[in-house]
């Protein structure tokens, strides 16, 4: 059984080419489909971005946990770039992690980063579902 230890919800009118917002109306944005995809693009935001913002800080906050943990002192950045694909199934996501580690040698690193995709949520979610890769810069 498990127990949820927070929880949020946001509400979307009108698809890619609409508006969403959080519960707490802290996010309270319009969404536009890219031109990329067929849309009038524009200074919008989109679901891919808001999916990559997420998944970078929930990544880059999995690697700062497993450092404390491993008791190595460290600073951090990751981007995750999405990337929208056609795959044998339809329309998919593919995400390339990329994070950058100061402050420890690149093998410690490397270690940081694979223990980081183990307990990530947003790994953990996308694992065998959409292509990742991962890299340290």
């Amino acid at each position: 059984m498990t127990k949820t230890i927070y929880q949020t919800s946001s509400t979307a009118v009108g698809g890619r080419d609409g508006h969403v917002k959080s519960d707490d109306g802290i996010l309270d944005l319009e969404v536009k489909l890219p031109k990329e995809l067929g849309g009038e693009g524009g200074k919008y935001t989109n679901p891919e971005q808001l999916f990559s913002a997420g998944y970078a800080a929930c990544f880059d906050n999995a690697i700062i946990h497993i450092a404390k943990a491993m008791k190595q002192e460290v600073s951090s950045q990751t981007t995750v770039t999405v990337s929208v694909v056609k795959a044998a199934k339809g329309i998919n996501f593919a995400v390339k992690i990329e994070a950058k580690i100061d402050g420890v040698e690149s093998e410690m690193a490397q270690t940081i980063i694979n223990k980081a995709h183990e307990i990530c949520p947003y790994s953990q979610a996308t694992k065998g579902n959409i292509q990742q890769e991962i890299c340290l810069v």
